[in-house]
């Protein structure tokens, strides 16, 4: 039996966007009900990264590369944090988690994790609507059950959301070690220390991935597992998995071409 490809995804306001090693697909339900699909290769392939400081930030910026690409392909494509209210959220948001992280009455550990959990209120009203919701549930089932080889629940147990739990404890402990750091130091040791909580988040969840049993990886996983059960994802209609199933057709039809041309 060949080998499945290891695929990410993200859920739109009105689709879903499949990511793989070498190449993406994005499949959108236009507002007159037409289903509209673009895929290409990825201009950054973070997977090809092995070195564990780098894969982190890695994967970030070929995210942050990812969505221009995506919006010239399909400018169709709607994403949560495009709307007013979230953005504004955003914004009010960042100040009172500034405002919190400066504080002197909250050690750096207590700062970073009451900013840690204050910062998911815009994500949180991202997924207020039920569309997202049931898009990203979309995403989670095919990308699953094309993974197990049967029919999978709207919960993926590697969805972003289980990185809430390795980001906020390793930004909770870079945060404190940066403090202790001489005054001189102490704003280039903060960036660093933002830098290793991202490298070591992605590391830690790369285990916890492999180690689903260890009660250190069911630990850190719960946080974002009940985030993903109880609001993240919805039930979505047949419309909505014929969506998300396009794109990951498309992007599977990308990533066989590329093993194959290897």
């Amino acid at each position: 039996m060949a080998e499945k490809v290891r695929l990410g995804g993200m859920a739109l306001v009105n689709g879903v966007l499949v990511h793989g090693p070498h190449a993406w697909a994005c499949a959108v339900r236009t507002d007159d009900g037409e289903l509209k699909v673009a895929a290409e290769y990825k201009s950054l392939r973070a997977a090809e990264v092995e070195n564990p400081i780098l894969r982190g930030p890695a994967r970030l910026a070929e995210d942050r590369i990812l969505v221009p690409q995506v919006y010239r392909r399909l400018p169709e494509a709607r994403l949560p944090f495009q709307r007013p209210q979230v953005l504004a959220a955003m914004f009010g948001t960042a100040l009172v988690v500034k405002a919190i992280k400066g504080s002197p009455r909250l050690s750096p550990l207590a700062g970073e994790l009451v900013g840690g959990v204050l910062s998911l209120l815009p994500a949180a009203l991202a997924l207020r609507g039920s569309e997202l919701a049931a898009y990203h549930g979309a995403e989670h089932i095919s990308i699953g059950s094309y993974e197990h080889g049967e029919q999978r629940a709207r919960e993926h147990e590697r969805c972003g959301s289980h990185l809430l739990g390795p980001l906020l404890a390793s930004s909770a402990v870079g945060a404190t070690l940066a403090s202790k750091a001489p005054a001189h130091l102490r704003g280039p040791a903060r960036a660093a220390a933002q830098l290793g909580a991202v490298a070591a988040s992605t590391e830690l969840f790369g285990w916890m991935t492999r180690n689903p049993d260890n009660a250190l990886s069911r630990a850190l996983a719960w946080p974002g597992h009940e985030l993903q059960h109880r609001f993240a994802t919805a039930e979505p209609s047949p419309e909505q998995l014929e969506v998300a199933q396009a794109a990951l057709a498309a992007c599977l039809e990308l990533e066989h071409a590329a093993e194959n041309s290897e």
